[in-house]
């Protein structure tokens, strides 16, 4: 079976992650009507075949053929934490792979203060990479937000393209990091105070829009000024400590649902300059929720001969900078173990604009990617 015919059946569709956004005749194509036997295994022989980008491609346009199919390919298709590999949207918000790093990069437009995540599709640094996801810059009095999107052209909290922010507080030295989406059953929302009251009912009825917090990120202030790496930390608050052990689990989102409307209180799209949204970017380095995963940056050594800070990037960073940085998972109180030496995530510079992100389990591409903005956005008292 040649794939060309069946990526031409649906030329123009999008393929959703949700059931419900079928076409009435979804299922009434030829194609619905293979044996169950023979459909699997074309679909199982097309998913081993197309292991990387761009061929898999392949995979995503037979989640697109009809319902039937997208059934069967879902279930085939491995989340990255398994497979080491990124298919469709939501695998930005799914944990990477436990036994090796996930490629990617980041490209910075400074004019447009836009920030691109592209997954790499060699171990090289230079191939021009898949895009994964975007982020924009959006400066306010008080804080920044950076808006994170599956579309490079649709920076809208109200668009089904919209992943999730990262803030800052006015000095850049902390960060919190809000899904779009409750990552996990029974996730918090939080509610913000505004002076223009419009409810998700009155903007859209397919509104995609939340505010979850899944992470916070303190930069320790330099009050010193002494010259020296940065020192930072990352509380996950949706993801347990016990995520990094042999048999530890990681929340793992499953689709970009759309919300029921009728469940979700009102919540306000814009803000007043005058009153900032309620957030808890502002509390102390050690706040900590318990049981939840603390990332710490790891320490460099000081080289004698280079008379600088090292880190080993086993070839990921060619370009010393201050916002390279490899985080570790913190023991706490508890003993270390070989899990607490594993990194993983690390960014670094290449070139103008140019940086490496590779990222591993328990944290997934959007977390990664958010923690990785803020090394952009922290200011001179952190350095």
């Amino acid at each position: 079976m040649k794939m060309k015919y069946i990526t031409r059946l649906r030329p123009h569709r999008v393929v959703q992650d949700q059931d419900g956004l079928d076409e009435k005749n979804g299922d009434g194509c030829c194609w619905a009507d293979l044996p169950p036997e023979l459909m699997r295994e074309v679909l199982l022989r097309i998913e081993a075949s197309e292991s990387s980008w761009p061929p898999r491609r392949s995979v995503v346009a037979c989640a697109g053929v009809c319902r039937s199919w997208r059934q069967i390919i879902k279930e085939i298709v491995k989340v990255p934490e398994i497979s080491g590999m990124l298919t469709f949207p939501i695998s930005v918000k799914q944990p990477g792979p436990r036994d090796f790093p996930i490629y990617c990069f980041i490209k910075r437009n400074r004019s447009t203060q836009t920030y691109y995540l592209y997954l790499g599709l060699t171990s090289a640094l230079s191939d021009d990479g898949k895009f994964l996801l975007a982020a924009r810059k959006f400066k306010r009095p008080t804080w920044t937000d950076y808006i994170i999107s599956l579309c490079t052209d649709d920076m809208s909290k109200g668009s089904s393209a919209y992943v999730g922010k990262l803030r800052s507080n006015f000095l850049g030295t902390k960060f919190t990091i809000f899904d779009g989406k409750p990552p996990h059953p029974g996730a918090k929302m939080t509610r913000s105070c505004s002076s223009k009251l419009v409810s998700l009912k009155q903007v859209s009825p397919r509104i995609s829009f939340g505010n979850y917090p899944v992470a916070r990120i303190s930069y320790e202030l330099n009050t010193l000024g002494t010259r020296g790496p940065r020192k930072m930390e990352c509380i996950m608050d949706a993801i347990p400590a016990t995520a990094i052990e042999p048999e530890g689990m990681a929340p793992t989102q499953t689709e970009f649902s759309l919300f029921n409307m009728d469940s979700l209180p009102s919540t306000p799209l814009f803000h007043s300059k005058a009153t900032p949204p309620q957030n808890n970017i502002s509390g102390p380095l050690n706040d900590k929720r318990d049981g939840a995963l603390v990332l710490r940056n790891k320490a460099p050594r000081w080289h004698e001969q280079l008379q600088c800070w090292c880190l080993n990037f086993h070839g990921r960073v060619t370009v010393a900078s201050v916002k390279n940085f490899q985080l570790v998972a913190s023991p706490g109180s508890r003993p270390a173990s070989p899990e607490h030496e594993k990194i993983i995530l690390q960014f670094g510079k290449v070139g103008k604009d140019f940086f490496s992100m590779d990222y591993r389990y328990p944290i997934s591409a959007f977390q990664a990617f958010a923690i990785c903005i803020s090394s952009f956005d922290t200011r001179i008292a952190c350095e």
